[in-house]
């Protein structure tokens, strides 16, 4: 991999470009969002990852149009919850969503989690197939499936080709994202995607704080001179992924995109190389097909 810099950026299967630090809105309030937002922006970030549960894509958009950096330069994600997962749902919320920030497209939009079976996971599929051949959207993903859910869009991709009229029409996994970090690096899945092209982003990139004690990461605290969350940011961007670490607080903001000027090497990566699966939030991707 090149040099990273705060603009480096990954190209999906769309054809379109990613940059690969994302600034996270997870629980952030509605009322603070437009102003970390800018905050995020002044740091550098280009990338805002948002959802229609998180229920800041009024303000985060607000901000992205009030921004003096041009719209074609940010790239805004939001994502289909999974309550009710259908076609009519899936298609009826890319329109409020797109409606409610008045932005003329969503560069990335993912389907939250697996939850709804089969039918729903292909019919909500279909509609962000459809979104993007309309241009209301320019890459689709998933976000929380297992292997044994990406498995399966394998087999109904290939169904929408059939039903849908030829090869393409069945669309292309650009995005996938996952709670991955080295106490859950996921290699499966990851494995699973980087065969396919897929752009791997991580949330819970940092663990929520609540490694940074760990005896693995403080050496190299350390031996860098960083923060625990600047060390695992760096990590993450080092295995090719897109982090998406999270905070209102503006020297943390700062902080987080301050991940250019050092680099983890060889050993340093494999001292990160932990055999664990400890997730911090929730798993979807345990979840049965039928579930």
């Amino acid at each position: 991999m090149s040099k990273l810099t705060i603009n480096s950026v990954l190209r999906m299967n769309s054809g379109y470009e990613i940059p690969m630090l994302g600034y996270g809105l997870y629980q952030t309030p509605a009322n603070v969002c437009k102003d970390v937002v800018t905050k995020a922006f002044e740091a550098g970030y280009r990338h805002v990852d948002s959802a229609v549960v998180y229920r800041n894509e009024e303000p985060a958009a607000a901000a992205i149009k009030r921004s003096s950096v041009p719209r074609s330069q940010i790239f805004f994600t939001s994502k289909v919850p999974p309550r009710g997962l259908s076609y009519a749902h899936a298609a009826a919320t890319i329109d409020a969503s797109l409606k409610l920030t008045g932005l003329e497209y969503i560069d990335l939009m993912l389907l939250h989690a697996p939850y709804g079976g089969r039918e729903a996971r292909k019919g909500a599929w279909k509609a962000l197939v459809e979104a993007q051949e309309a241009g209301k959207v320019r890459s689709i993903g998933v976000s929380n499936y297992g292997v044994q859910h990406l498995d399966e869009m394998e087999v109904y991709i290939k169904e929408l080709e059939k039903e849908r009229g030829g090869e393409g029409k069945g669309g292309k996994i650009d995005v996938g994202q996952w709670e991955i970090h080295p106490w859950l690096p996921r290699r499966d899945i990851v494995e699973w995607c980087e065969k396919r092209g897929v752009v791997v982003q991580a949330y819970c990139p940092i663990v929520r704080g609540r490694r940074m004690d760990d005896p693995v990461l403080q050496p190299l605290v350390k031996k860098h001179g960083k923060t625990g969350a600047q060390i695992l940011i760096r990590w993450s961007l080092q295995k090719g992924f897109v982090p998406l670490p999270k905070s209102v607080t503006p020297s943390r903001i700062v902080e987080n995109a301050d991940v250019y000027d050092f680099e983890l090497d060889a050993e340093d990566m494999k001292a990160l190389d932990i055999d664990a699966y400890e997730p911090y939030a929730w798993d979807p991707t345990v979840a049965g097909l039928e579930e």
